[in-house]
Formats: C-alpha cells, structure tokens, sequence
C-alpha cells in the first residue's frame, strides 16, 4: 500500500497553488530546493509525474491535475484530526487601520484558517491611532498599519501609494481653502495632506470630521469636501483630483504587519498571514472611475 508523506503532499498541493517554486518556498518557510525534494519524494511514491517545470512556466501534468483534488482533501483531513487533539481553540485578534482598507481581507482570514483550523479569529477595522493603542497595551495580537516615523518594528508588507479624491463635480473655487475631510484631528493621514498642502502655500480648512475612514468616504462621496486615501481603496464614484485642482503629489508609505507574538504557532500563522498579504496586494485594476486614474496618481508619486 502507497503511504503518503504530509509534508511531501503540502509541498506539491503549494506548488500547484502558487504556480512557483519560489513562492511555494516561501509560503511553507523552507528553501527551493527542499521543495524540488519533496516533490520528487512525493512523484517517486506515486509513480507519477505530477509537475512540469520549464524555466519560464510551472503547471500540473495530467495526472497532477487529478491528484490535486484529492492531496487537497488528504490535507484538510489531516488537519482536522490534528485539531481534534486539542479542545481548546486558540483566539488570534488582529486589527486592520481603516486607511489601509481590507480588500485582502478575505484571502487572509481564508488563508489563516486552512493553516490552522483551530485558530479562533477576531479581526477589528478601526483608526490606525486606536489600533496602535490598543496593540502597545496588549488587547491586539497584531495590527496592519502604515508606517510611522516613529514605528520601525515590524514586518514590511508592501509599499502603497495615495492620491486626492473627489467627485467628479466636486467645485473649488480659486482663492478658497480647499476643504478637507478627515477621521480626526490626530488622523495620520490628514497630516500628511495638510504638511503637503503647507509646503504648497495652498490654504485649507477642515470641513468634515468623522468618526473613522469609513464616514470620511461618504463625506468625499456626497461631494462635501476631498481626502487622501490610498489608491487601493479609493471611495467608488470619486476621481482622482490632484492634477485638476494643482494638488501636491503625496510620499508613498509602507503597509507594516506589528506583533509581539512569539510562540511557535502564532509566529507560523503571522507568517501565513505576511505570505498571503504580500501575494495579493496588487496595484488597483482600472474598473471605474476613481480605479482608472490611479495610473496618473501612480505616476506622480514616483512609482
């Protein structure tokens, strides 16, 4: 009887996934030649071939294709009956700072709980301020937020670039203040404008102040005022505003991942969660009309 070895199955299940050695390494925090092992060890058991790899492309073959179904499904079970062995769920709280914006959420949170079933997740969007108060306290196992000046700790998990945004007929008048929307008046990301608007001569006034992003995006939504926001998450049906208005170009920022965590599993699960991230945080895709203007912000910024 065939037996399987589970490191050798995870191995190949990743590699199908990933669709790259490079990046399977990575995800499963081992090197690229330990996984070419793995693999073979894995096709000698079966009898089978079950990836083809050129230099420039990595997929299944036939018979890859239909063993990848079924290695999926020996994984999960393995994985349910090691948690089985404990009854006590673990809990794992992780706060997101609302200018970040989650579009990965999903895929974190998914990724997260095939790596450790076990794992209870709490995920809170708030303030990056709040956030961090809170995580130097103790009450949050790890936040994602942008880099601080004064926060050099942590795990960089990609750059993110910002714009400023509006309705497309959104109406400043020459001479005026521009009027600005913000969470607070301690927001990271007001500072960061109104420091650029400064260093313009350009005038400015608050004119929204909101209880976190999310209410900041309806104020610039309902045509009230303009914000900066991250040009991932811009606030749908808002353009990018910065060359209509003669708007200073903004600093791009890193997305960091903070923790104190260090045990084995919780640091095996935040680098699920920094592998996850990094593989799909992407440059926004042109699919309306604050998306296809971040090409031009790009630009600007020095991308």
């Amino acid at each position: 009887m065939t037996t399987l070895d589970v490191d050798a199955v995870k191995a190949f299940v990743t590699i199908a996934e990933l669709q790259s050695f490079t990046r399977a390494a990575a995800a499963l925090g081992t090197t690229q030649g330990a996984i070419s092992v793995k693999l073979k060890r894995l096709e000698d058991r079966v009898g089978q071939k079950l990836v083809e790899r050129t230099p420039r492309l990595v997929r299944l073959s036939a018979q890859g294709a239909v063993f990848l179904e079924s290695a999926s499904a020996f994984l999960a079970a393995h994985d349910r009956a090691v948690a089985g062995l404990s009854s006590a769920r673990r809990r794992f709280s992780l706060g997101i700072a609302t200018h970040v914006g989650a579009p990965e959420l999903p895929t974190l949170l998914a990724r997260l709980n095939a790596h450790d079933p076990a794992l209870t997740i709490e995920v809170r969007l708030d303030d990056a301020r709040d956030l961090l108060s809170s995580f130097d306290r103790g009450a949050i196992d790890a936040v994602i937020v942008f880099r601080e000046d004064d926060r050099r700790d942590g795990d960089v998990l990609g750059p993110d670039h910002f714009g400023w945004f509006a309705t497309p007929d959104f109406i400043h008048r020459a001479g005026e203040p521009f009027r600005l929307a913000a969470s607070s008046p301690s927001c990271g990301i007001l500072n960061t404008a109104t420091h650029a608007l400064d260093a313009a001569g350009l005038a400015w006034t608050e004119t929204f102040l909101g209880c976190g992003a999310f209410a900041v995006a309806e104020a610039v939504s309902a045509g009230l005022a303009i914000s900066v926001f991250s040009c991932r998450v811009a606030p749908p049906g808002t353009i990018e505003v910065s060359r209509k208005f003669g708007l200073p170009a903004l600093p791009p920022s890193e997305i960091m991942l903070l923790s104190t965590l260090s045990d084995s599993r919780s640091r095996a699960a935040l680098k699920t969660l920094a592998t996850a991230f990094r593989e799909h945080h992407r440059p926004p895709v042109s699919t309306g009309s604050a998306a296809s203007s971040t090409r031009a912000v790009t630009a600007a910024l020095g991308s």
